[in-house]
């Protein structure tokens, strides 16, 4: 996870303008683009009430924005 960051800043560098913010004015387009690569969601599947994750694998919240915000994370059960 501490690479993370580094990584992104390589791959999409905040303090570049980019479309978004000729368009908006609000400095976070970065923060769109690595939204988009990420992505908004994961499925995580269960076994016997436990979530099956590999030995290195876990789930992390990413907030690329620039500025605080108040974000909910919605969690779906759907069954089989």
């Amino acid at each position: 996870l501490q690479d993370l960051p580094e990584f992104f800043q390589k791959i999409i560098p905040s303090g570049v303008s980019y479309k978004h913010d000729q368009t908006w004015h609000d400095g976070n387009g970065y923060a769109h683009l690595r939204a988009a690569l990420v992505g908004p969601d994961i499925t995580v599947p269960f076994i016997a009430g436990k979530m099956i994750l590999g030995t290195w694998q876990q789930i992390v919240f990413l907030d690329f924005d620039n500025r605080a915000r108040n974000r909910k994370v919605i969690v779906k059960i759907m069954g089989e």
